[in-house]
């Protein structure tokens, strides 16, 4: 359980740090962070604070998919917000196009170990993840399905209000899945024998809605 905690608090805070490399590279950021780009473009509240609302929002469209989250998915929600003004605070603008690039791939590399290490942790999956598995488990469509529905949906609304969709964000769309599809696994804590008392705090922690491919989610997700 220490090792998980452990895990858990350094992979919402990398992911947080990580969406902030991303959006700092100024080359096209994910879906979501366009949508949220695009709300502070019309708002001004700031990136983070736009992140916990719509990580929030996100996650009451899980009541009527009958999801039920884990502790780790509302963590998820307050952490990771404030963790991407973190990184704005610490990575400068107006970057050379070389250090741009760089960052980018720095961050996106960042974000699938981040991923790995708060999925890994098995408290409960982004509330953009669980999103998707709730479509696909009430519709009975194939997940890619739904993901790519919801995050075209998603993508056209934040370019529309002035998100940063670029050749970044084809990039991210193509490579953000193989790269998780390797640090899950390879970060995830392995399932130790245990009674029954202790199985039911863990599912309670963990909820009802089974880890995936990161929406990003973002904010994971």
């Amino acid at each position: 359980m220490t090792r998980r905690i452990v895990q858990f608090s350094i992979g919402l805070v990398l992911y947080g740090v990580a969406i902030a490399m991303i959006v700092r590279a100024g080359i096209g950021v994910s879906p979501w962070d366009a949508l949220t780009q695009g709300i502070d473009n019309l708002t001004g509240w700031g990136f983070g604070l736009i992140t916990v609302v719509v990580g929030a929002v996100v996650l009451l469209l899980w009541i009527p998919l009958r999801q039920k989250p884990g502790i780790g998915t509302v963590l998820n929600v307050i952490v990771v917000g404030p963790a991407a003004d973190l990184g704005f605070w610490l990575i400068p603008e107006g970057l050379e196009l070389w250090a741009r690039i760089l960052l980018f791939a720095g961050g996106l590399l960042a974000l699938a170990i981040a991923t790995g290490l708060y999925i890994g942790a098995r408290f409960g999956p982004g509330p953009r993840d669980g999103l998707m598995t709730g479509l696909h488990a009430r519709t009975g469509w194939p997940i890619w399905v739904g993901r790519t529905m919801v995050e075209a949906t998603v993508l056209l609304a934040g370019w529309l209000m002035g998100g940063n969709a670029g050749i970044g964000t084809l990039l991210f769309a193509v490579l953000i899945g193989p790269l998780c599809n390797w640090t899950i696994p390879l970060l995830t804590v392995p399932i130790r024998e245990k009674d029954a008392a202790a199985s039911e705090l863990e599912t309670a922690l963990e909820g009802s809605a089974a880890p995936s491919t990161p929406a990003l989610d973002s904010p994971a997700n």
